[in-house]
């Protein structure tokens, strides 16, 4: 009885006779397995590495390049180290069979071969490929996860810190202290909704043409960022610049609370590494196609041009100042971020000296 569609992966048949490869090849596809063939080992690496399959079924004993010699030649690419092999031979040699395991096949199938036997040793494999490969990705996606929140933490959990040491020295001007019990208040408050979005998971993953649920306004962020930062660049010498060309409460196309987490990471870069520059601009300016840029500009070293290229790849750094809770994830999330709203974040040398970041969103009509 044919069972169609009841399975899935991609199979690779390797063996010198067409009559083989015709039997195999057909049994597998009417119980719907997608397959590929190749008589000979050069052909099997190109069509291997063009589209890696899940299993590989390969000829013990084939003329040119044996099974044995293209088993090695494949464990040679890193994407195929870990595709599991079963060895179809119509030897029972046991020399040959513990030569095929020492090689480091997952199973043998003799010649000529029973179907029921064979489709129960592919499936059987097939679908430990399949699970393992599940597996790996909730892995990643975990530790991608992990990072993200680590990362988003460490802008609040950093002002809050920095608003308590300043308490603690007992130096501060008392009409100040209320705006440093505020950052403390706010950021903590920001940290806990980082945790709890993430906890709920919901992706910040949404189309351009779909509207977040609390828009945010640029006029507004620069307000926050300046509320905000103001007293923390003070303390690292730096002035803080604001040029404000939106229209009022403008709408753009990000979450309010997502467009602060990427524009706290670039002013944090900028304290981080631009802090001899004594200058940090916030710009808003309307973009090309409807769209609004903010604009965040300093009077830093710039970034050199060998590194531009880098910039927003994971864990790269801008530079050699590390505070220890760097992991250099800040600039790819942000960028990531930023394109999946349907906007662009990228890097241009200053005018006169010093660095420039570009966020820029799709403006958003008022409803």
């Amino acid at each position: 009885m044919s069972n169609h569609g009841a399975n899935s992966g991609r199979i690779l048949v390797v063996d010198d006779q067409p009559a083989n490869l015709k039997a195999v090849s057909g049994l597998l596809s009417r119980h719907g397995y997608e397959v590929a063939t190749a008589s000979q080992g050069e052909q099997a690496i190109e069509a291997a590495r063009a589209h890696p399959p899940d299993l590989l079924l390969l000829d013990m004993m084939m003329p040119g390049m044996d099974g044995f010699e293209l088993f090695a030649e494949l464990r040679r690419h890193p994407e195929l180290q870990q595709l599991p092999v079963i060895f179809l031979t119509a030897a029972q040699d046991r020399e040959l069979l513990l030569r095929a395991f020492d090689a480091g096949a997952v199973d043998y199938v003799t010649k000529p071969f029973i179907p029921e036997e064979l489709l129960a040793r592919v499936n059987a494999h097939v679908g430990l490929k399949l699970t393992r490969d599940r597996l790996e990705r909730v892995a990643h996606e975990r530790q991608e996860l992990v990072n993200l929140v680590a990362h988003d933490l460490k802008n609040p959990l950093s002002s809050v810190l920095f608003a308590s040491e300043v308490l603690q020295q007992n130096a501060c001007k008392p009409e100040r202290i209320p705006r440093y019990l505020a950052i403390i208040h706010e950021s903590t408050r920001d940290a806990i909704g980082y945790i709890r979005r993430y906890l709920e998971a919901q992706k910040q993953v949404a189309a351009a043409d779909a509207r977040p649920e609390h828009p945010a306004c640029l006029h507004d962020l620069l307000r926050w960022l300046a509320e905000r930062y103001e007293l923390q660049l003070e303390a690292h010498g730096m002035h803080l610049r604001i040029e404000d060309g939106a229209d009022g409460g403008l709408p753009v196309a990000m979450d309010t609370r997502v467009l602060r987490q990427v524009a706290e990471n670039l002013v944090s870069n900028a304290m981080k590494y631009a802090a001899d520059g004594r200058e940090l601009t916030l710009a808003i300016h309307p973009g090309a196609g409807g769209t609004w840029q903010l604009r965040v500009e300093d009077r830093g070293p710039g970034v050199a041009p060998e590194k531009q290229q880098d910039l927003f790849r994971p864990f790269a750094r801008l530079g050699v100042r590390e505070d220890g809770m760097s992991s250099g994830l800040g600039l790819s999330l942000a960028r990531q971020i930023v394109l999946n709203a349907g906007g662009n974040l990228w890097y241009e040398d200053r005018d006169g000296g010093g660095a420039c970041f570009v966020i820029e969103l799709p403006a958003l009509a008022v409803a």
